[in-house]
């Protein structure tokens, strides 16, 4: 986990030091949450949400990815979810997210999820057209998940810190702190946050790409 060789003179401090992590098994979404399926729980959508609160839209659909859409929200989605369903669903931790968007066990070693040429496998702002595209329309990475780089964010469960150099097991980030991880890049920021490596945050109650 971390800036690996691949991720060249691209990486970021707080991608540093690469170090060893061991996951349990775990299942992930195939694609970004849908339009439908948080509508289907949450009973909004996005243009309900742009509207309430002056914003543009951009992008929508059933099958277009959730946007404006906070931590604090997904943990709301999450808790209607599982009652829904009698399942447990939950974010990915950093580690996890980060694992998925690498292939997994079947890696090859990209830059990107899938890709070492961008343009197959993520919406970012060169190609983008300043909106989201559906969810699934660029090529998969090697587990078959789609949109790890690019098209909107996903949020983490973790609380945003530096790295250990020492090797984990099923790491869970700090035990407190004042902003939450996101991580894969978006329809609006450049392709070195597309990055497999790449660490965003935020406040756990912003809203945005």
């Amino acid at each position: 986990m971390g800036a690996t060789s691949e991720q060249g003179s691209d990486a970021h401090r707080d991608e540093k030091p690469a170090h060893k992590v061991t996951l349990s098994d775990y299942y992930i979404g195939k694609t970004e949450v849908t339009q439908a399926l948080w509508e289907a729980v949450m009973g909004k959508t996005v243009s309900q949400i742009a509207s309430e609160n002056n914003w543009d839209k951009y992008g929508v659909g059933d099958n277009y990815p959730m946007y404006y859409i906070s931590w604090n929200d997904c943990k709301a989605f999450i808790s209607k979810l599982n009652a829904l369903t009698g399942k447990t669903f939950r974010m990915p931790t950093e580690a996890e997210w980060e694992y998925a968007a690498r292939g997994g066990s079947k890696s090859r070693g990209y830059k990107y999820s899938g890709r070492d040429n961008i343009d197959d496998v993520a919406w970012y702002p060169y190609n983008s057209g300043d909106k989201t595209h559906e969810v699934g329309a660029k090529s998969p990475n090697e587990l078959g998940l789609y949109d790890m780089s690019g098209n909107v964010y996903e949020w983490c469960s973790d609380w945003y810190g530096d790295y250990s150099s020492s090797a984990q097991t099923n790491p869970k980030g700090r035990d407190s702190g004042t902003f939450r991880v996101r991580r894969g890049g978006s329809w609006v920021i450049d392709a070195g946050c597309c990055r497999c490596s790449y660490r965003g945050y935020d406040d756990p109650g912003y809203r945005g790409h």
